[in-house]
């Protein structure tokens, strides 16, 4: 290989490391918002949220990536179906998401937030069992109480 080939393979690379390095900053679980608290009202119920963020990713039918949070899997929403995959992509990518996370157990093994998941007027996680999208699974401890979502 002659300098030339070197020089452009090495800077595909350099460039190729700063693209990883932002995109990693931008979702990354420790870049963390503000405290967002507040209230919505989704079919005649007020709910509460801690922290909000738009979906940039869905992963499965019951975790999601959201910007400013990181990972989030759904609380008490267990064996989703593919039709639970494309649910939440129709319900939550590119939209904001509120999260009313669980405060006796905010994280999973893994790292993820586990939280219910609400759009401006959808409670994702009652609408996943309610469905049959998903079953209810839970994990002690938790704030919620089984097949509570």
């Amino acid at each position: 290989m002659n300098k030339k080939t070197i020089s452009i393979i090495l800077l595909a690379i350099f460039l190729i490391t700063i693209v990883f390095t932002v995109a990693n900053t931008f979702l990354s679980e420790n870049n963390t918002s503000q405290n967002q608290t507040g209230t919505l009202t989704i079919e005649n119920r007020t709910v509460s949220y801690e922290k909000s963020g738009k979906c940039v990713e869905v992963i499965d039918g019951n975790t999601i990536q959201v910007y400013g949070v990181g990972k989030v899997q759904l609380t008490q929403v267990g064996s989703p179906t593919a039709e639970a995959t494309q649910f939440v992509k129709d319900n939550c990518l590119g939209k904001t998401v509120y999260l009313d996370i669980d405060d006796k157990k905010p994280q999973d093994d893994y790292g993820r937030t586990l939280a219910i998941a609400y759009t401006e007027d959808c409670d994702i996680n009652s609408e996943l069992i309610d469905n049959d999208l998903a079953k209810v699974s839970y994990f002690a401890p938790s704030e919620f109480k089984k097949g509570e979502v």
